[in-house]
């Protein structure tokens, strides 16, 4: 689907490079409480700094909507990656971005030291895609290296307007290794290629069926987004959730499926609660049906088991979703199970970013994971067979 060039195929030595990263990481009180976004990027920044480039660095950070807030200020993170590397990392302080104290700050760069440039969304202009900032961006550097796949999928000018001015853009090692994973498995998966979908709603999902649905061998379905599937069959849900308007679109897809001799699995019991609560009582159902005054939370057990067996026969497996409330521990099983036969697999196991992410993390599954996806938006668009901007702009091979 993409073939593009990574930093691997040009010379950065002496060259300053910009490299877009994802730093969007979780403060509290100014201290990072999840620092992965940040160790995932340091593949390609020591790759830069042992190949002599003079870096710069950008991200954006939560949401400070075009303004500076000093919350979301990079300097936690500009700390946090001197500690990790062995150059010298100055924080250019600026609420410009691109301002004087920038601007110097790279100027008096020496090969393999690193500038780290403040939040990119402190500007209004970088989610509008406006020229001013990504010719203001481009005017540091020669090179740009896209390594934020978390925001792939966004057309920003830190993402996609700087590499309209600078004729070198290619990925760094996060993207590619993303772009491997993922495409791999969508286009060559070795077979039987199983994909489990869960989450809250079928409408987010609704695309990535429809292009999965000519891949796959197995569709699992679980989550909140299997109950409009029950109701499509006819089955009594009680109070869970269900798209109404999307019954129509889940027996369209069940004939699809069948059609394709692709199977679709869905829960054939269900843990339900009289109230969404994680001190409801629990109660197994004995099949499909859920009664009147409760609402389904996760998968029951006989589904757990046949969903598992189903991921043990696999070679290739793509997760996007959890399987219930996995923030209840009442109701986490039915997503614990499925992770722990996705670590117990031989088959390539792809994570697709987001709550199916922070769930085999905080499981502890995350090591026994072939790749687990760093972004979530990003990696649910893929599966979707969508262009993403941020990585459609740079060079091909």
């Amino acid at each position: 689907m993409y073939n593009k060039k990574s930093i691997k195929d040009i010379d950065v030595k002496g060259k300053k490079v910009l490299v877009r990263c994802d730093f969007n990481v979780p403060l509290e009180d100014g201290r990072i409480t999840d620092e992965n976004r940040i160790i995932g990027a340091l593949p390609t920044i020591n790759y830069l700094i042992e190949n002599g480039a003079k870096i710069i660095l950008c991200s954006h950070m939560g949401k400070p909507k075009g303004e500076p807030k000093p919350e979301l200020s990079l300097k936690p993170v500009a700390d946090r990656i001197a500690e990790l590397v062995d150059t010298k990392v100055t924080f250019a302080k600026d609420d410009n971005v691109v301002g004087e104290n920038a601007r110097r700050e790279v100027e008096a760069l020496k090969d393999g030291e690193i500038v780290i440039l403040e939040n990119t969304r402190y500007r209004k202009e970088e989610t509008k895609n406006a020229e001013e900032f990504s010719k203001e961006l481009s005017s540091l550097a020669e090179v740009f290296v896209n390594d934020a796949f978390g925001t792939a999928h966004r057309a920003h000018c830190s993402t996609v307007g700087v590499t309209e001015y600078l004729d070198t853009a290619v990925c760094g090692f996060l993207i590619e290794k993303e772009l491997k994973f993922l495409g791999d498995a969508v286009e060559n998966s070795q077979k039987p290629f199983v994909s489990i979908l869960g989450g809250a709603k079928v409408s987010d999902k609704i695309n990535v069926i429809n292009n999965l649905i000519d891949k796959v061998d197995s569709l699992i379905i679980g989550g909140g987004m299997a109950y409009t599937f029950l109701k499509a069959q006819g089955f009594e849900i009680g109070k869970s959730l269900v798209e109404s308007d999307k019954i129509d679109y889940a027996k369209e897809m069940l004939d699809k499926a069948e059609a394709k001799g692709v199977k679709i699995l869905l829960p054939v019991d269900n843990i339900t609660a009289a109230e969404f609560s994680k001190d409801a009582d629990a109660v197994v159902t004995e099949d499909q049906n859920i009664s009147a005054d409760f609402m389904g939370l996760d998968i029951g057990p006989k589904t757990q088991k046949i969903y598992s067996d189903e991921i043990v026969n696999a070679k290739t497996v793509v997760w996007n979703g959890p399987m219930g409330v996995f923030e209840f521990e009442k109701f986490a099983a039915g997503t614990k199970n499925v992770a722990k036969a996705l670590a117990d697999s031989d088959a390539v196991t792809i994570i697709g970013g987001g709550d199916s992410a922070a769930a085999v993390n905080i499981l502890g599954f995350g090591d026994k994971m072939t790749h687990i996806s760093t972004g979530g938006g990003a990696s649910l668009e893929f599966l979707e067979g969508k262009v993403l901007p941020g990585i459609d702009a740079l060079n091909d091979k």
